[in-house]
């Protein structure tokens, strides 16, 4: 085992440092210079030669570096050198072995460096190598010809009314093609059969987000809404989906399901979220008239040959804020 000369030691520092300062000049062939002197100086100097790793990590030199590395371990574990200093070397191969895209070992050195200190800048790191190593994985996983077969197996499923098994197709058929609107829009009824409605709109609003002329995402949507009784929210998917398709009859149907199924108070509570209805109510001459139709209703009449009044009362009837009788 080398044993360390202080003499030697100090000088190998003043090297080191030297080649500190090339490094953060970015003078990497003169950094190496002096790091090669300062281990000639001193042979227990491993901190040298980690910082020469990742000169070589700078340079692309990725084999290189890996090498070194290893050689900084066997030799810092010869001397003794503080564990700091192994931390250092594992570190430094992970590092590399990132670069490389070799995630599963670029993990594996980065939990030895966490085994031997807990340094917080390496547990970041390790966390953010675990999230490009799990993308790498969903992007690799990404197939649209597998993604449609298992998305025509879950269509068979779901018209045989097997829900449970459909929703597993649809869910693989969207892990091998994230951006296809229709696999959501189809998980979505799906979910829907299962009475899972907060699920179920999830889906809708990823369609709907990947997708934002899909009609049926916005019909699904309305659905989702109405099973859950929050009618303001389903009249609005509803009349988004007749803005594209003005001749669908699935989003007539809601808009009369909602008719039929919304008691007036509700009818009218939701409608009070209206942003066009509070503006109406807020106005002071609309007020006024408001007002004056109430004490006195045969006003209406003449408030009614003024065409923009007109709208407004009409609006104003339609959302059940204002009767008539």
């Amino acid at each position: 085992m080398a044993e360390a000369n202080p003499g030697n030691r100090k000088a190998s520092d003043i090297e080191k440092e030297k080649g500190n300062k090339a490094y953060t000049k970015r003078d990497f062939d003169v950094a190496i210079a002096h790091y090669d002197q300062a281990y000639e100086l001193d042979r227990t100097n491993i901190t040298v030669l980690c910082n020469k790793a990742a000169v070589f990590l700078e340079q692309e030199k990725i084999d290189e570096c890996i090498a070194l590395c290893n050689e900084a371990i066997e030799k810092g574990r010869d001397v003794r050198v503080d564990f700091k200093v192994i931390a250092r070397a594992y570190q430094r191969l992970g590092n590399a072995y990132e670069k490389k895209e070799d995630f599963e070992n670029a993990l594996k050195f980065l939990d030895k460096s966490i085994t031997e200190f807990r340094n917080p800048d390496v547990i970041k790191r390790k966390q953010m190598v675990q999230t490009k190593a799990k993308e790498l994985e969903r992007v690799a996983y990404i197939n649209p010809e597998i993604a449609a077969e298992e998305k025509a197996s879950g269509n068979k499923l779901f018209m045989e009314g097997k829900y449970p098994e459909a929703l597993k197709k649809y869910s693989e058929a969207i892990k091998r093609n994230p951006e296809d609107a229709k696999i959501y829009s189809n998980r979505a009824a799906c979910y829907t059969k299962l009475a899972e409605f907060g699920l179920a709109l999830t889906d809708c609003n990823t369609c709907i987000k990947l997708d934002p002329t899909f009609v049926k995402g916005y019909i699904r949507k309305g659905g989702c809404h109405l099973a859950m009784k929050q009618y303001g929210n389903a009249r609005e998917a509803y009349e988004r989906a007749l803005e594209i398709d003005p001749n669908s009859k699935d989003a007539n149907t809601g808009l009369n399901n909602i008719l039929t199924q919304e008691t007036p108070e509700e009818r009218r509570k939701n409608a009070m979220k209206d942003p066009e209805v509070q503006k109406i109510l807020s106005d002071p001459a609309m007020q006024m008239i408001l007002q004056q139709m109430q004490t006195n209703p045969e006003s209406l009449r003449d408030h009614l040959q003024n065409p923009e009044i007109a709208g407004k009362i009409s609006k104003l009837m339609e959302s059940g804020v204002l009767g008539i009788r």
